[in-house]
């Protein structure tokens, strides 16, 4: 029952933060609940004595919903404690502060994780706050300004809080912050280094005290090898040196852009991180040495004790190193929980089952840091953890086969042949996690895979520990040992080169909703359970994810993007698809709109391709997100009040007053402005010659009419008003995001909309939407929403009526009550 409990349990803190579920369920009340069900359980032990399957059904569905009731109410409450520390509005601050921890280099900047040091000097007085310090290179002049790990210092800069861009699929900052445990971003504009005499002066004698203690010097003491050991490389004459700091320590500052790119494109960005099998071959190799030691020098130790119980302490202690090494990541941590379990089981000599271990590990995981739950790293590893252990299991009973070959050409063949499938297994029961987390999949992988993982296991990690090791002993050795280990890397690399020009491009975006992923882990989960468990035909279940992708559960859907400042909206029905403006960020190659946001958006609605895309005008906050993706994303028909420069496969036709487009019986599209003689000056009044649409829909309520406006301004809305005496909308996208120069007083009295939208960036400099806009609105009693308040805005119809959905009301990190 123990497994059906922690089964429940990880269930229960993955619906950590969840609206949908009941936000007030709280740890105490599940734990009374446990209390009575545990009652309840032994009442009826006593009164039932044969045990039916009805009885063991019902007993585990009960142990699960307990433990998932227990396990989300204790997510919530540790949520709850860290969402109290979190910082939401930018300003200026100076910190006093402790570097503990090592930087993180880029192109641009240098990140810090900083630890604020109390107002009061008391060092229990709240929890101790943890800032992401941004320190833009062309600020450190000089190596006094830099963060050295240790030291105490005085920043003066600005909370950049984090700010997510709540549209469906894109990459959810806030949600990072609180695994990380970060309260808020901080841009440093000062720094001022700071002796302990001085913090003694300024009353911070107890964080002095803490900081000097074993507990505290013992991680310092390893951040600081592991800085050793990033200068020691940098200053090798090495040509791969970002890959194999990043092998050895999990640290990605020297690593190039370039070598990221090539290990995402076949799929192996997962072999970067600190791993399981990084944390057992080190530890496995200590052992080894430590076991060749005893034998010569004591092998009388293995007449008091067996070998394998003599040598877990010292294993252990070399994962627990390791995994500190590494900064406790989260593989490396599970790794940490399975030895410790394995270990233990082994001691008390019971028999060691792999799926309830790995479950009881991620339970223990889990209740040390539930917010573990929110990392991808945490999915990813257990997933590839289960995989293994089913083919490590299938290998075990495919070992008598590998025994009765004779010839070692027989075996190597059936060797080859048992790691390609394996691979294989691999790359299918991780393809709805990599869709899910990554929105693309690489379909070379197992090929890659086959050589790569051997030769990073077997050679370079090995090589690169033993570098590591030696460096203590002697640098000269350990500078020859990195450079042995660099040709190794480099045969490696210049594989991975070869299979790019071969197979070019292999990485494909993958286009699914989240029902379709669902359904394929549950066919996956029928292939690889073990036999007999459920029949293997059931997998076919996993093929109607193919069929529902041609189907839109919804007769209309229209989308209000979160883009930040600039403007994106998708409109579907069952058989149709388009965009409205794809947004853009002033420096795409920095941060791409369409890349981050548009893409996943459309790949999370299993949207592969569009029938049109309208540009209202060519502004980079309405368009620059196209240009960043246009041949990553098929078109067939583009319409702007201007002509790109685009893709000669594309139909391309101006928008003028007139023109329609009727999808069906029940939504029709029209362009309302600009006139066709007004489409030669489009270039020099751009936002006066916005395409303005008028989306109509029959049979439908509260929302039948939506009037998006573009970048409009009070031109257009007269003209509108001239020309359209009796337009109406239920729904007004405002002209310009909101600005003063739109949304007259009297066109939005002539429209009357019940609700009105305004696309802006929170905290953006121009101030959109304006105090006036919102002041017209407010003395017409006109409703406002705005993408920086409620995320991605959604018009759904079900039923005839449409229904309207937050982005940011669906988790609680998101929202701005």
């Amino acid at each position: 029952m123990l497994q059906w409990f922690c089964l429940g349990w990880i269930l229960g803190v993955s619906c950590m933060g969840a609206m949908w579920l009941n936000s007030q369920v709280s740890f105490w009340t599940a734990v009374s609940a446990a209390a009575i069900w545990l009652i309840v359980q032994r009442m009826m032990h006593s009164f039932i004595q044969i045990q039916s399957l009805l009885l063991k059904i019902l007993n585990i569905s009960l142990s699960v919903l307990l433990a998932a009731y227990l396990g989300f109410g204790y997510a919530n409450s540790q949520l709850d404690q860290r969402l109290m520390q979190v910082e939401h509005k930018p300003e200026s601050r100076e910190l006093l502060v402790y570097i503990e921890r090592l930087n993180e280099l880029s192109d641009r900047s240098v990140q810090q994780k900083v630890s604020v040091l109390h107002s009061n000097g008391s060092v229990n007085a709240k929890p101790l706050l943890q800032y992401l310090a941004y320190i833009p290179l062309a600020n450190l002049h000089s190596a006094q300004q830099e963060l050295q790990l240790g030291h105490y210092y005085r920043l003066r800069g600005e909370l950049r809080p984090a700010q997510s861009y709540a549209s469906t699929g894109a990459f959810d900052q806030e949600k990072w912050y609180l695994q990380q445990n970060i309260a808020s971003g901080f841009r440093v504009k000062h720094i001022e280094p700071l002796t302990e005499q001085q913090m003694y002066a300024l009353g911070y004698a107890g964080h002095i005290r803490q900081h000097q203690h074993w507990v505290h010097q013992f991680p310092f003491w390893i951040e600081k090898q592991r800085l050793n050991f990033r200068v020691f490389i940098q200053h090798q004459p090495l040509g791969h040196k970002g890959l194999m700091l990043a092998l050895l320590t999990g640290d990605e500052s020297l690593l190039s852009k370039e070598t990221k790119m090539q290990f995402q494109r076949f799929g192996m960005s997962h072999l970067l991180a600190i791993s399981g099998p990084h944390v057992v071959i080190f530890a496995m190799m200590v052992s080894w040495l430590l076991q060749r030691l005893i034998a010569r020098y004591r092998p009388q130790l293995y007449l008091m004790m067996p070998r394998q119980y003599l040598l877990i302490l010292p294993f252990l202690s070399c994962v627990f190193m390791y995994c500190l090494f590494a900064g406790f990541e989260i593989p490396a941590v599970r790794t940490l929980m399975m030895c410790c379990l394995g270990s233990m089981l082994l001691l008390l000599k019971q028999k060691i089952q792999p799926l309830k271990l790995m479950l009881l590990s991620g339970s223990l995981l889990l209740l040390m840091d539930p917010f573990s739950i929110l990392s991808a790293a945490f999915w990813l590893s257990y997933g590839a953890c289960f995989i293994l252990l089913r083919i490590y299991q299938t290998l075990q009973q495919q070992q008598s086969q590998l025994q009765r070959q004779t010839g070692w050409r027989a075996r190597a063949i059936l060797s080859l042949r048992l790691l390609a499938e394996s691979q294989w297994k691999i790359f299918l029961a991780l393809f709805p996690l990599m869709v899910l987390f990554f929105k693309q999949v690489s379909w070379i992988t197992p090929l890659s895979n086959i050589a790569a993982i051997p030769w990073l296991g077997l050679i370079v990690v090995p090589l690169d520990i033993a570098a590591a090791l030696s460096y203590y002993i002697s640098e000269r050795m350990a500078s020859l040992l990195f450079l042995l280990n660099d040709q190794c890397l480099a045969v490696l690399l210049a594989f991975l080169d070869g299979l790019d020009a071969l197979f070019q491009p292999a990485l494909m975006p993958v286009a699914m909703s989240g029902n379709m992923v669902w359904l394929l882990v549950l066919s996956l989960l029928i292939l690889f359970l073990p036999r007999g468990v459920l029949p293997k035909s059931w997998a076919v279940l996993g093929l109607l994810a193919l069929v529902l992708k041609s189907l839109m559960p919804h007769p209309f859907e229209l989308n209000v993007l979160d883009v930040g400042q600039g403007q994106a909206i998708f409109i579907r029905d069952q058989h149709h698809t388009m965009m409205v403006d794809m947004g853009g960020n002033p420096d795409e190659e920095k941060f791409s709109i369409g890349k981050q946001i548009i893409l996943p958006f459309l790949s999370v609605n299993a949207v592969s391709e569009l029938d049109q895309l309208v540009l209202t005008h060519l502004d980079q906050d309405h368009s620059g997100g196209y240009f960043s993706i246009q041949h990553d994303l098929p078109i067939h028909q583009l319409t702007s009040s201007e002509r790109p420069e685009m893709p000669a496969q594309i139909s391309f036709d101006y928008c003028y007053q007139g023109q329609r487009w009727q999808w069906n019986e029940q939504v029709s599209i029209e362009v309302l402005s600009p006139a066709k003689p007004q489409l030669g000056m489009a270039g020099r009044s751009k936002n006066e010659n916005s395409c303005v649409l008028y989306v109509q829909l029959k049979n439908a309520a509260p929302y039948r009419s939506f009037l998006l406006m573009g970048d409009a301004g009070w031109e257009t809305e007269f003209q509108l008003m001239q020309q359209y005496p009796d337009l109406k909308a239920d729904v007004l996208i405002l002209g310009h995001h909101g600005s003063r120069n739109s949304s007259a007083y009297g066109f939005l009295k002539a429209l009357q909309p019940k609700l009105a939208i305004a696309s802006a960036g929170k905290f953006n400099r121009y101030g959109h939407p304006s105090a006036l806009t919102q002041a017209r609105l407010s003395q017409l009693n006109i409703p406002l929403l705005t993408t920086s308040q409620q995320g991605n805005i959604q018009f759904l119809q079900q039923d005839g009526k449409i229904h309207l959905h937050f982005a940011r009301d669906q988790w609680k990190w998101l929202r701005r009550d």
